[in-house]
């Protein structure tokens, strides 16, 4: 079960962070799959995949894996001018939700987690999140990126359905494409950020790995508000 997966290291690293839970905000554009890897990683359905996006309506919600991992699921960018400039300022409140110990004010936010859309639709989108909303208000060295949809970046092919795994065909290609991230994303924001992993949340393909991400990453202090 994902809610024990890595408990112990989970407990280990909140208490040299002095923190619990740690919170991790899910963000991409719509498509990517944040809903569908949410309910992949807690392996049943707690977000609703699919959903309008009135922008009326696009609230940030948040869900407990366990009592020392929470995950804020984010509505899609990109689907109207209109609703990613209401997206955008939810995001930019949800980076500077904050709280008091000590008298001294920390971010609630821990970790941003960046779905990218594994079938290699244009990444603009995930460019203007990092450009225009992540980067200037969030510590570069706390945000991950993952790629979703492993089994169709190759349009479905060269997906072993027996073994619900890719080929090694595949599995070169999306190694090849974790590297070609890290260089557009560089190139496109100026970001370095950490090898991504790739998974399918459709499949339940890969997901430890992506855990793995973000248990290996977490930070061992709080975190400070970007001033």
């Amino acid at each position: 079960m994902n809610e024990t997966y890595r408990i112990n290291d989970i407990d280990r690293n909140l208490k040299i962070a002095r923190f619990n839970p740690l919170d991790v905000l899910v963000i991409g554009g719509t498509g990517a799959g944040k809903s569908s890897t949410l309910n992949a990683m807690f392996e049943r359905e707690i977000s609703k995949v699919g959903r309008g996006c009135d922008p009326e309506t696009m609230e940030i919600s948040s869900y407990k894996l366990n009592e020392k991992l929470r995950f804020w699921d984010t509505p899609g960018l990109g689907d109207s001018k209109e609703g990613d400039r209401i997206y955008s300022k939810k995001l930019i409140d949800m980076l500077y939700s904050d709280y008091y110990l000590d008298n001294t004010q920390y971010g609630l936010i821990d970790l941003v987690l960046v779905i990218i859309d594994g079938t290699g639709r244009d990444m603009g989108t995930t460019y203007k999140l990092l450009n225009e909303v992540i980067v200037p208000n969030f510590q570069k060295d706390r945000i991950l990126v993952a790629i979703n949809q492993a089994d169709m970046a190759m349009k479905g092919r060269h997906w072993d359905e027996e073994k619900n795994r890719p080929d090694e065909k595949l599995l070169s290609f999306l190694k090849d494409k974790t590297e070609s991230v890290v260089s557009r994303v560089k190139e496109g924001t100026g970001v370095s950020i950490k090898r991504p992993v790739f998974y399918s949340a459709e499949r339940g393909y890969n997901i430890e790995s992506l855990l793995d991400l973000i248990v290996d990453n977490m930070p061992r202090e709080r975190r400070n508000l970007v001033a």
